[in-house]
Parts: structure tokens; C-alpha cells; sequence
């Protein structure tokens, strides 16, 4: 009964965390230069699915979210929509746990980049995806770094699927270099804020409201004392 109780509970809380998810995909944040898609809320908040579930549940529940927001959209088959599809699942691998492994990511991303002629005109661009595996050393003691490797392991994924599938030209990368920084800035701070906000809460529902969740792993730091 125990058990079944607990799976019931985490059906629930995984429904709850995807109607969250697709709820705030609804929210436009701003505009995704070189495509006619937008970021939305959903970019702070679903990086950060695998640090509470773990890393398969994480990976799981981010694409059930996407999936569904696919099909409120129509099945929309715009190449930019779909690409979208894909950088935030590796983004949740990121921040869900440390691992040598995601670090393949942007290393892979770099090499893909400039094998492409407009990637390698364009060659200094592919250097932003040196920062997952520099902020990969400071994982563990902050939370805006790790948001920070997140956000760009994104970028590098999306770049990559922009680049060969859509094309874009040198100076559009070049064109984008001074932009990036600021972009990817903000959205660290998304996520780190979105992590800590949703770590205080489910951490103040077992404290407060004696809400137990024994399947959500939360970080003492940011937990209600």
C-alpha cells in the first residue's frame, strides 16, 4: 500500500510539474534571432526538471512537456519549431547531475560547427561553448555557473541544428557574437532563480505542510530551515 501510495503521489506530482511546464511555454519571453520563434518562461524552468527527478525522469517529463505543447500547436512542421525540440532536453541533462559525459556535448557541437564552411568563417562564435566545460569545475559550489554551463549546452545543441538545418550565413553568427553573452546571461539568472524559487517551495510543503515528497531531491541550501 506503501508503495502504491508513493507511486500515485509521484504521478501526480510529475502531471502537476508537466501542466507547469506547459503552462509557462505559453509565455513569451523574447524573440529567438534568426528564426520566428520565441523563447518562453518554459526555458527558466525546464533545465531544471532533472535536478528534482533525476536525470531520466527529468529528460522524460521535459519531453512529454514539449511534446504536448507540439501538438496545442498543430504539429506545427516550421523547421525553427522543431529544432527548439531538442536543446533543452540536453540543457536538463546538464543541471540535472555533474557528469564527464554531457561535456561531450559542446565539445561535439564546437567540432560540428566548424566543420561546416559558414561555422568555420564564423569559427570565434563556437568558442561560447567552451563555458559548460569551464563551468563544469565549479558545479557544485554555484548554482549560477551550473545555470550558466545549462544555458549554453542549449545554445551549443540549437546552434549546431541552426546552422546545418536552417543555414544561416557567417555574418549572421558573426552578427551575433555581442548579442550572445547578454542573452545567455539573462537566462542563467532565469534558471537559477526558477531552481531556487521551486526548491524553497516543495521544501516549505514538507516543512510547513507536512507534504512529503521522498522522490524530489532538493538542495538544503535553498530549503526552508
Amino acid at each position: 500500500m506503501q508503495i502504491k501510495n508513493l507511486i500515485s503521489k509521484k504521478s501526480i506530482f510529475i502531471a502537476l510539474f508537466v501542466l507547469t511546464g506547459f503552462g509557462l511555454m505559453q509565455i513569451p519571453f523574447t524573440n529567438i534571432i534568426g528564426s520566428n520563434t520565441k523563447f518562453s518562461l518554459f526555458d527558466f524552468y525546464g533545465p531544471i526538471a532533472g535536478a528534482f527527478v533525476g536525470s531520466i525522469w527529468g529528460l522524460v517529463t521535459v519531453g512529454v512537456m514539449q511534446l504536448i505543447n507540439w501538438a496545442w500547436q498543430g504539429f506545427n512542421t516550421d523547421l525553427s519549431v522543431i529544432i527548439r525540440l531538442f536543446p533543452v532536453l540536453f540543457s536538463a541533462l546538464y543541471f540535472a547531475r555533474k557528469s564527464k559525459l554531457i561535456l561531450l556535448v559542446p565539445a561535439i557541437c564546437m567540432i560540428a560547427f566548424w566543420a561546416h564552411p559558414e561555422g568555420r568563417i564564423a569559427w570565434v562564435y563556437a568558442l561560447y561553448w567552451l563555458v559548460p566545460i569551464i563551468a563544469y569545475f565549479f558545479y557544485e559550489k554555484s548554482i549560477l555557473l551550473r545555470a550558466l554551463g545549462t544555458t549554453f549546452t542549449a545554445h551549443a545543441v540549437g546552434g549546431v541544428l541552426f546552422l546545418y538545418i536552417l543555414g544561416l550565413k557567417s555574418y549572421v553568427w558573426i552578427g551575433l557574437i555581442p548579442i550572445v553573452w547578454k542573452e545567455r546571461g539573462l537566462m542563467a539568472i532565469g534558471i537559477t532563480v526558477t531552481f531556487i524559487g521551486f526548491n524553497y517551495l516543495f521544501s516549505l510543503l514538507n516543512k510547513k505542510f507536512h507534504i512529503t515528497l521522498p522522490f524530489v531531491k532538493l538542495n538544503p541550501k535553498y530549503s526552508v530551515k
